[in-house]
């Protein structure tokens, strides 16, 4: 695991040029890690409302796995098609509709299905509302890592869930990108926190974050962790991974409680009655990222890095995130 983020020394320098063509990683159709090679592709160009920006690092999840695997495909790709949802580096260029964003602004941004191509290129044309000042606390590495696992953690935290003060709560699956750093938002909350995570290493890995008690999800009695947790019930379940587990968790959720998970866990959750369960999908937007932006600072976060892999590579990267059990952050260094 990383030691907590450390502040950017420098802005990197801004490309005197924007050149016409850029190296990507991109795939001609769908399948496994080997789809994934390097291409030659035109800079895309911004239109009155986006931003063009030239990449430093980018994250590496599930989504990008989901998508070029084509079991998230929405029908309308074109080929070849850049992965990535999110990533930071300096703006170059601004469209004329564009006010709170300059030139030489150093960002981060998250796109999912962003039109004019993903992350994992040297350039990305995004929507200015869709782009935020990286906070002083990241480095170009976290920044990069950060924008969907923090914008997902911190909307279940606070809009899907409206933890409160004193509750209980599951985090269930967290030693996942997205449950590592709800277990904090929820900590920052004040909520009590029982944790689940994926083998030793992933309790440990998730206890260091700061759960107040963390089980192994797949081996150890949830509704006996539960009972001694909270014996009158668990407020509420912020959960990361579907199937039995989650319906363990949901079994000793109190009456009136709720729970929230973000759309793509499968299996989904039965509605239950005296229960609330509700999806949502991350929201990306200057309000949002500006609420992101004071949770890190305030919750001293830690961002996990697992490994960072050069642009070059991402078919490696891929393969590593195929095999699972991933501990923190995959991140490409683009530049």
């Amino acid at each position: 695991m990383t030691p907590r983020t450390v502040a950017r020394a420098t802005a990197p320098a801004i490309p005197r040029e924007i050149p016409a063509t850029m190296r990507a990683a991109a795939i001609d159709r769908f399948g496994g890690p080997e789809v994934l090679s390097i291409h030659t592709l035109p800079v895309p160009e911004p239109n009155a409302k986006e931003v063009l920006i030239a990449l430093d690092t980018a994250g590496v999840g599930t989504w990008d796995a989901g998508q070029r695997s084509g079991e998230w495909a929405e029908g309308k790709e074109d080929f070849p098609l850049v992965l990535g949802i999110d990533g930071a580096g300096t703006v170059v260029a601004v469209g004329k509709g564009v006010k709170h964003v300059a030139v030489g602004d150093y960002v981060y941004s998250y796109s999912y299905s962003n039109p004019k191509g993903g992350f994992y290129a040297e350039y990305v044309a995004v929507a200015a509302g869709k782009v935020a000042p990286v906070p002083d606390a990241l480095d170009e590495t976290h920044a990069g890592a950060l924008p969907a696992l923090g914008l997902t953690a911190l909307q279940g935290v606070d809009d899907a869930l409206e933890l409160e003060d004193g509750e209980s709560v599951i985090v269930h699956g967290a030693s996942g990108n997205v449950g590592m750093l709800a277990v904090q938002f929820a900590k920052q909350r004040g909520a009590r926190v029982l944790a689940t995570a994926s083998g030793p290493d992933g309790v440990d890995f998730v206890r260091r974050l700061g759960a107040d008690e963390v089980i192994d999800g797949r081996r150890d009695d949830i509704g006996a962790a539960a009972k001694r947790f909270a014996p009158d019930g668990i407020d509420a379940v912020l959960a990361f991974v579907g199937g039995h587990e989650l319906t363990g968790c949901l079994d000793v959720l109190r009456r009136g409680g709720r729970a929230a998970y973000p759309n793509g866990v499968e299996p989904k959750p039965r509605k239950r009655r005296g229960l609330r369960i509700k999806a949502y999908d991350a929201e990306a937007g200057r309000r949002e990222f500006e609420r992101l932006g004071r949770a890190i600072e305030s919750a001293h976060l830690e961002i996990p890095i697992a490994e960072v892999f050069t642009l070059e590579n991402a078919a490696k990267a891929h393969e590593r995130l195929d095999r699972g059990h991933v501990l923190g952050r995959m991140v490409l260094r683009i530049r």
